[in-house]
């Protein structure tokens, strides 16, 4: 395993990861600048716990606040498919700019206010929805990449979403241009032409835990087709790079990465979804 970096390339590529990927088509200029990613727990001791409550309590809460916030461009809950916790519950939201996303919660606070202005019925509203999490939550924040594979606005369904983590080496015999031109190549040929893709989201580390992180989210309709997706993307590269062409493609792109990569499932609650 490759463990040694160039410190330089690091620097340099993760202000272009940021940055510099005008290659992709331009209907993605309207995207969020940033992502965070909250991940939250169930209170396992709720005796009461309802699944229809919660959903209740929250689409309540994002009626009369998220919907409202402009300073929130998304929002989504996710709930456990597959991940080493089941307990586990994501919550997503993104933003137009980093001013944006600091300005969030203090709009969040202010919109509270206008629907809850009683303050008693305000905390016990909020009692109520924090009961039904457990005080352990973590966050990061992404930086979403362009060439993405965007889901139409007005789904409805509750998507599966598979997300899959890979870490960057920054090789030294590696280039920001060599790599950008491999990734579109890969959108072009792999990810647009796969059906059962309803929608791809790549994103880098902002803020967090891992600088390293290349955070990719797939959307599909449902666990048969997150099998299907695999075998169509495994045809679709054999077709698109036939023998070595593929083998030494595959070197190329592989030296970019530890070899490590993680993999997770999560339900989109789409009726929870800005």
């Amino acid at each position: 395993m490759k463990t040694t970096t160039n410190l330089k390339f690091i620097a340099i590529a993760s202000i272009m990861l940021l940055l510099n990927f005008s290659i992709f088509a331009q209907n993605e200029t309207n995207r969020p600048k940033y992502l965070s990613a909250t991940t939250m727990h169930w209170n396992m001791d709720k005796e009461d716990f309802s699944m229809d409550a919660w959903k209740a309590v929250e689409k309540e809460y994002l009626q009369k606040v998220v919907a409202k916030n402009e300073y929130i461009s998304s929002a989504s809950y996710y709930t456990h498919l597959f991940s080493p916790d089941n307990s586990e519950v994501l919550y997503v939201q993104t933003y137009p700019s980093w001013e944006a996303m600091e300005k969030a919660a203090k709009r969040n606070e202010e919109l509270a206010k206008q629907a809850w202005p009683d303050e008693k019925a305000r905390e016990k509203f909020f009692k109520n929805r924090d009961d039904y999490f457990s005080a352990k939550h973590s966050d990061e924040i992404y930086a979403p990449l362009d060439g993405a594979k965007l889901i139409p606005q007005d789904n409805d369904k509750d998507l599966v979403l598979y997300i899959r983590r890979t870490y960057f080496t920054f090789p030294d015999d590696g280039s920001q241009n060599e790599f950008n031109e491999m990734r579109a190549e890969n959108m072009a040929k792999v990810i647009s032409k796969n059906e059962y893709i309803k929608g791809y989201y790549p994103n880098v580390h902002a803020w967090g835990s891992d600088k390293t992180e290349f955070v990719e989210a797939f959307f599909v309709d449902s666990m048969c087709d997150l099998e299907k997706m695999f075998d169509k993307n495994g045809a679709l590269i054999s077709q698109a790079w036939p023998g070595d062409t593929g083998k030494q493609r595959g070197k190329k792109w592989n030296k970019y990465f530890t070899g490590v990569h993680g993999d997770s499932a999560y339900t989109l609650v789409a009726e929870l979804s800005k």
